[in-house]
């Protein structure tokens, strides 16, 4: 007899729909769906490849989604697994799975992942290198975190993703104006958090059992939060091919130690990190669920295997097998120029010309295009070669001879 698994997506971005998918192809297992959007939304492919589906109003919704489950369950019987790939969704959805007495991350583990000062309260208990910080619920505690700690600072909110919201504070103006304009109270507390300066990477990693299995090694040029305040730099991923040496011992033994702490048993985790000056590192944050921005397709890439179907499979059945890195990967993302709608690309034909051989996936911007709000920008090109140095300069020549113009 089949097993069944729920996936809760709600709504069907490529990233969700790619996992989706991953999740079709298991083997003895019947996946069913809980989404906001509507059914017919679904490619006709996943629409056939999908058992069941069952429709919410509102996907964040811990009641709605245990609801949404009994429902399935009724038709396709008990569910071994319910599962989601965004970050918003995960304590819900561990929520949801302790009602319905299904295994997974629990709630308070959840929560751990999901609110950053709870984290990095957890971590710091820990021992585990981080950067200070203070949730504040009005002025005066922040003046009080500011002259602690001293400028620059970085705030955000304590559920925040993918870097929404999350502003630097670099002079006593910015954060006055800022207090002006966001002022933090009881019932909205902000997170007031030191600035780290250092070389920002990611670290993702399986566990099985409490058990860590695996991990790969990201970096960013330049970091995320630079990006998010220049809306007009292109920027890169770079997964390098070799992640054995013992500069990268200290993450190792951070990021495994940090992603117990937090309580993760079976599940991928996102960490993102700074190296330091002198060989020191501190974390930034820890997300117990897949990575955005197209990492899941480069740790695709560099392994080759399908981390779209690798990742279901972790979490509906336990099962992850260690792949070895054999190449080294990139993404450039693409980020218009000037304002208004996607008018022109220039620069793609000596890209082509130059890389066209080692390019292995790209999503280029359409005209007319409505420019994204997000720092993954309004397209990639992403590249794969055995030598790292080759990655790492091909992705340099596409950020500078790109442009997306804008008007």
């Amino acid at each position: 007899m089949a097993h069944h698994v729920i996936f809760a997506a709600p709504f069907f971005m490529d990233a969700t729909l790619r996992f989706l998918r991953g999740a079709t192809r298991l083997p003895g297992v019947n996946v069913t769906l809980v989404s906001q959007d509507p059914e017919d939304r679904l490619p006709i492919n996943l629409r056939s490849a999908i058992a069941g589906h069952w429709r919410v109003d509102d996907a964040l919704d811990p009641q709605q989604l245990a609801d949404a489950a009994r429902q399935l369950e009724r038709r396709f019987g008990k569910a071994i697994g319910f599962m989601a790939a965004l970050e918003q969704l995960q304590v819900p959805l561990a929520i949801a799975r302790e009602t319905l007495g299904i295994d997974g991350l629990s709630s308070e583990a959840a929560r751990n992942f999901r609110d950053k000062s709870r984290m990095k309260d957890v971590l710091r208990a820990a021992g585990i290198p981080c950067a200070r910080h203070a949730l504040v619920g009005n002025p005066a505690a922040a003046r009080a975190f500011a002259g602690e700690v001293g400028l620059p600072l970085v705030v955000k909110p304590p559920d925040g993703a993918g870097g929404k919201a999350t502003y630097r504070l670099e002079s006593q103006e910015d954060f006055e104006n800022y207090l002006r304009q966001f002022p933090p109270d009881p019932a909205h507390p902000t997170l007031f958090e030191e600035f780290v300066r250092g070389i920002e990477h990611s670290f993702d990693s399986v566990f099985i059992k409490g058990k860590p299995v695996w991990h790969s090694i990201s970096r960013y040029l330049p970091s995320p939060l630079e990006v998010i305040e220049n809306k007009w730099i292109q920027w890169c991923v770079l997964l390098p091919r070799d992640i054995d040496g013992a500069e990268y011992d200290p993450i190792r033994k951070a990021g495994f130690a940090a992603v117990e702490a937090l309580g993760l048993q079976t599940g991928l985790s996102h960490l993102e990190w700074f190296q330091l000056t002198g060989g020191n590192i501190a974390i930034s944050e820890v997300g117990a669920r897949p990575p955005g921005a197209q990492i899941s397709t480069l740790l695709s890439y560099v392994h080759d295997l399908d981390f779209y179907h690798a990742w279901p499979r972790l979490m509906a059945l336990g099962e992850f097998d260690p792949p070895t890195r054999k190449y080294a990967a990139g993404a450039a993302y693409l980020r218009g120029q000037g304002q208004g709608r996607v008018v022109g690309i220039t620069g793609v034909e000596e890209i082509q010309r130059q890389f066209g051989s080692i390019v292995v996936e790209a999503k280029l911007p359409r005209e007319q295009q409505t420019p994204s709000d997000s720092y993954e920008g309004d397209g990639y090109i992403i590249v794969r070669h055995p030598e790292t140095e080759v990655v790492q300069s091909a992705l340099q020549e596409i950020i500078k001879t790109i442009r997306v113009h804008l008007q």
